[in-house]
């Protein structure tokens, strides 16, 4: 039996390659479109997703994932490891992180010796995702429950994730910017920059076109990374991968990167951004003492 598995949900845009390979449980995010329900990952993909927002008749939402199949997910972990750590987004963002905090209170009544804990990341999406793949890599070394909280928690702050919108379409359908916004970008074609490092989510820079955002974020990056340490990096998309190659391919060439994968934005934050986002997550590493 393991020490400890590790329990996240859909919006960490871990690929399902690592999840396999790392043991990760994930739960399925519920979309609703023209009135239909769809669990993420699971009933639908993110690229299917995509091909449907543009198609949609009503504007898609979110459903709150109740407790339950985060209690269902904490039950199968029970049977494989004597601990588990949840990590969900931020309680700002949604309703994931109280649902799993009820679900672990059910749990410790039915998974008798079962350590359970969840974590509230200070990051989303594939800064959710990165944080989810240290823990799961600490828990395949067999590292205690403690150990891999104490992983998490002093990663969290050195993770930052940029993107760019390629239309301010969906917010307005969303009613998160006003449609004299939209307007603007329309007759500008900006192609907006924000960020969620450790705060809500604010634009960062308003380029023009998507090779202009890149060569934006790729020096927020530079700005970002100390010198000579390598990187650990996400590359995110929203039914946009040929942009998202070229976009990983640039890293790849400026920096020096430990890891790199390509991974599709969440269907949860992709309702209010729409298709043809690209952004990144990363980290350094910590300098060796």
């Amino acid at each position: 039996m393991k020490k400890v598995v590790i329990v996240t949900d859909t919006t960490a845009c871990v690929p399902q390659e690592l999840v396999t390979r790392l043991g990760i449980e994930v739960v399925p995010v519920q979309l609703i479109i023209d009135e239909k329900t769809y669990r993420d990952a699971i009933d639908i993909t993110p690229a299917e997703f995509y091909a449907l927002l543009r198609q949609a008749r009503k504007t898609p939402t979110t459903a709150s994932t109740p407790p339950q199949p985060y209690l269902d997910a904490f039950c199968h972990a029970s049977h494989q490891a004597s601990g588990i750590l949840c990590l969900t987004e931020p309680a700002r963002f949604s309703a994931m992180y109280t649902s799993a905090r009820v679900a672990m209170d059910s749990a410790r009544e039915t998974c008798k010796g079962v350590d359970i804990e969840v974590m509230e990341c200070t990051s989303a999406a594939a800064g959710l995702g990165l944080v989810v793949l240290a823990a799961a890599r600490a828990a395949a070394f067999e590292k205690p429950l403690a150990e891999i909280k104490e992983i998490a928690s002093e990663l969290m702050p050195r993770v930052n994730l940029f993107a760019a919108l390629d239309t301010l379409q969906y917010l307005v359908r969303s009613g998160r910017v006003p449609q004299a916004a939209a307007l603007f970008n329309s007759i500008l074609n900006i192609k907006p920059v924000f960020t969620l490092n450790h705060a809500d989510a604010h634009t960062v820079a308003l380029p023009r076109t998507m090779e202009s955002a890149m060569d934006r974020m790729l020096k927020l990056m530079e700005k970002a990374v100390p010198g000579g340490q390598s990187l650990h990096v996400a590359v995110m998309h929203a039914d946009a991968l040929e942009h998202a190659a070229i976009f990983k391919e640039r890293i790849s060439s400026r920096f020096d990167c430990r890891e790199i994968f390509i991974t599709e934005f969440t269907p949860v934050m992709g309702v209010h951004t729409g298709p043809g986002l690209i952004g990144t997550a990363f980290y350094s590493d910590k300098p060796e003492a």
